[in-house]
């Protein structure tokens, strides 16, 4: 689990209703039925409207990422590269088919078959960066859907403040309405901004942080399955290798 997601979620939530407590106010302030629909409804349809229906089920699919990210370690990556380079040189890159058959990432199967096929280094590297660049986009794309939703949710809330003041100016002459179209008009700001920059923009950064790691990690993967196919020591790989440790 990543623990730093959920400190920050806790805590972006601790400072909102912590800081509405201490200046005298009460959570039921904050709850607002016709606000919420408003903000949420409008900011899910207009991401409805702009997006592709695969970019949107890819974006709700890799959202657990942000609490569970993928594992990625590239000093075992590193390892695991050379392990595959002596095993190369010790029995030839035949020798590393039952390698390939028992990886359990994708990417590096497909390269280690590659190898087992015996493909020439520039063949490898066109078809395997193919693969890392689609798999990039299509990732950043569906991270960039929780950033359309971080844009338009203020200007959603705009929407509902304007709404509710308007009811309020329809009702001036009834006292008693203008409380809940004032709720409205505030509440709804509120979660418009309060959805964009305590939640839906840093997801959409922190997924987008993932996905760059997932291509560091698979451009080193290359990098070294590359080295294999091209004969070079696995000492010199080892090296080379640990230049994509930040």
């Amino acid at each position: 689990m990543d623990v730093l997601s959920l400190i920050g979620l806790v805590l972006a939530f601790i400072a909102i209703v912590g800081g509405n407590f201490l200046e005298g106010g009460h959570i039921s302030s904050l709850l607002n039925g016709p606000a919420a629909l408003i903000v949420l409804g409008g900011t899910l349809g207009a991401v409805l409207l702009q997006t592709p229906i695969a970019i949107f089920m890819r974006a709700l699919s890799i959202l657990k990422w942000i609490l569970f990210p993928p594992a990625i370690d590239l000093l075992r990556g590193i390892s695991q590269v050379t392990g595959w380079s002596n095993v190369a040189r010790k029995e030839g890159l035949l020798g590393l088919e039952p390698v390939a058959e028992g990886e359990r990432d994708p990417y590096a199967r497909k390269g280690l078959q590659l190898l087992v096929d015996g493909a020439e280094p520039e063949v490898i590297r066109s078809i395997m960066e193919v693969d890392m660049y689609t798999q990039e986009t299509r990732d950043l794309r569906a991270a960039k859907v929780f950033e359309s939703m971080g844009g338009y949710a203020p200007t959603i809330g705009i929407i509902g403040a304007v709404m509710g003041l308007i009811h309020v100016m329809g009702n001036l002459a009834d006292p008693g309405q203008l409380g809940s179209g004032i709720a409205v008009a505030f509440v709804a700001t509120i979660y418009g901004v309060g959805m964009a920059n305590l939640l839906l923009l840093p997801v959409g950064n922190k997924l987008k942080s993932v996905v760059q790691r997932q291509t560091v990690y698979r451009e080193m993967l290359l990098e070294g399955i590359l080295s294999i196919a091209e004969g070079e020591n696995p000492r010199s790989i080892e090296l080379k290798l640990h230049g994509f440790v930040d």
